[in-house]
């Protein structure tokens, strides 16, 4: 293994260790201000911090042919392609930030991961071939959920219910990413989605809930360690890393956010696990680490 490939993997990690950590803030953040106030901020900062980037990459590119036709038309695809993708992100950072209200960040952070195993499932209606060690890792991870969330009563709690949901959404959105990303600026498609969810997530605060300045300035940390880190700066390091490191060791590298997600409740927020629920995230990261080690529909993109 080369010297730049270690160097992305560390990368890779590194950005899984922020994304992990991020649910320990967000389930901070919920504690002062809403659900869509909090990802409305917070998906605002991630936008306005990739402008600079934008620009940087905008200049570098001035010295290549193109006509300003093409240019009005690229904006216009990218607006509808962004605005399609943040409606997912909406649908799917909506539903996560919610369930964080009612279960742990770590039991949060291993059921979101469930998306690198939903992704293969819903690849089958785009027509994606599925491979055998996607089905067995399906079958792991479900009986994993089932030890993590499921009751003597056999009912799932509302939070990990409402974080199923969320994973599936996820899912959707990772998809919807490869799909467009191949034809347009990465970037760019980041910025359009962080703000149509941004604004998306700001309607919906000021129709349900009751924004408050003293809520947000006490949820500020969180909030800017979801949209600067979380969001921004794990980002590029993702976009950064992945260009010396191969779509499936970046998949199984990035899954690790959920071990984070876990470490970082228990260090910082005091949370822990039954017996069952430890071996159930076991069995969830083993499903999810079978099922990518062999399949991954172009490049992975994990969770913002």
């Amino acid at each position: 293994m080369n010297n730049k490939r270690v160097g992305s993997n560390m990368l890779l990690l590194l950005t899984a260790a922020i994304w992990g950590f991020a649910f320990v803030a967000q389930r901070v953040g919920s504690q002062y201000v809403g659900a869509f106030t909090f990802n409305g901020i917070r998906f605002a900062i991630g936008g306005i911090s990739l402008i600079p980037l934008i620009i940087y990459f905008d200049k570098r590119k001035k010295g290549d042919s193109s006509n300003q036709s093409k240019v009005q038309v690229n904006t216009k695809k990218l607006i509808l392609q962004g605005g399609l993708v943040g409606i997912a992100l909406y649908a799917a950072a909506t539903l996560q930030q919610i369930g964080l209200i009612y279960t742990t960040a770590g039991k949060a952070s291993f059921i979101t991961g469930l998306y690198m195993v939903f992704v293969p499932i819903i690849g089958i209606l785009l027509k994606h071939k599925i491979e055998k060690n996607s089905w067995i890792g399906v079958l792991i991870a479900v009986v994993g959920l089932y030890l993590l969330s499921v009751n003597e009563n056999f009912s799932i709690g509302y939070g990990d219910l409402l974080e199923v949901i969320g994973a599936i959404f996820w899912a959707i959105h990772i998809l919807t990413i490869d799909y467009f990303s191949n034809k347009m600026d990465a970037l760019k498609l980041s910025c359009v989605q962080f703000a149509t969810c941004s604004i998306l997530s700001l309607i919906s605060a000021l129709i349900f809930e009751q924004i408050s300045m003293k809520g947000i300035s006490q949820a500020l940390v969180p909030i800017l360690y979801g949209g600067l880190l979380s969001v921004s700066v794990a980002y590029t390091l993702q976009v950064v890393a992945q260009k010396n490191t191969k779509p499936a060791h970046a998949a199984i590298i990035l899954s690790m956010e959920s071990v984070f997600g876990a470490i970082g409740g228990a260090l910082i927020l005091g949370e822990s696990m039954s017996s069952r629920g430890y071996i159930g995230c076991t069995l969830i990261l083993v499903g999810i680490l079978v099922s990518q080690i062999r399949y991954w529909p172009n490049k992975p993109k994990s969770k913002i």
